[in-house]
């Protein structure tokens, strides 16, 4: 009886991790984001397991079904289309349920689409800030209005078609002059890093629409004089030794 969180490549179906094969190998059923996405690694694995949709919009009406399997004796392995479970995919309504229940859970480690980005965008990376998709509509503003202060390095998740917009809009809450990173198709054949302020990049992908999933990383503002940036000890930069 265990739920496993299985990382999957997030582009390169050559990064998945050996025990993440074992894992998919030995458990009794695999939850997947979308059954064809992942029927596509399974096969490539030559794994044969029985696969079961679970994903945003059916994780309500299943999650109680889910929790009795486990309960029963189960092993189930839950896998999001790539990347990590849980982050910015389905996953935490299930986990919580399993620890309510006392039931093991166990998240592997390996690919996640953020941390590549984050490390060769050149921006800081000792602290940081994931921000996940933006609301749509919704509390947006309140958001941005809110990264606007924010020092830390934000990283965000973007689809094509509204990356140009959400640029803009950091542009218009942050400035035009911020640096920032866009990477888009990363370990697949067709990586593209665009490094530059917010401006540069508004100009690039203005001419040419992006594809892919893309990841942002924006520079966090700079601290106010006199307010230098704590380290991990919680003394000031600007406190003598």
């Amino acid at each position: 009886m265990k739920l496993f969180l299985v990382p999957t490549p997030i582009g390169n179906l050559d990064d998945i991790t050996l025990r993440a094969i074992n894992v998919l190998r030995q458990a009794d059923a695999i939850l997947a984001e979308d059954t064809r996405t992942s029927g596509i690694l399974l096969r490539h694995l030559n794994i044969s397991k029985p696969l079961h949709s679970y994903h945003i919009f059916n994780e309500h009406q299943t999650v109680q079904r889910l929790v009795d399997q486990l309960k029963s004796g189960k092993t189930l392995a839950l896998v999001s289309d790539a990347g990590t479970p849980g982050i910015s995919d389905p996953g935490f309504l299930l986990v919580r349920e399993c620890i309510r229940h006392d039931i093991p859970v166990e998240c592997l480690p390996g690919p996640t689409a953020f941390v590549p980005a984050l490390i060769n965008s050149g921006l800081p990376a000792d602290r940081f800030t994931f921000e996940g998709f933006l609301p749509h509509k919704k509390g947006r503003q309140t958001r941005l209005t809110e990264l606007a202060n924010e020092e830390r390095t934000m990283i965000l998740y973007e689809s094509p078609h509204r990356l140009l917009k959400t640029l803009q809009q950091l542009a218009e809450f942050l400035s035009p002059d911020r640096p920032a990173s866009v990477s888009r198709e990363l370990t697949k054949l067709f990586e593209e890093n665009v490094r530059g302020p917010l401006s540069e990049l508004i100009a690039y992908f203005a001419e040419k629409t992006p594809k892919g999933e893309l990841v942002i990383c924006v520079q966090g503002k700079e601290p106010e004089k006199g307010k230098g940036r704590k380290d991990r000890g919680g003394k000031s930069d600007d406190e003598d030794e």
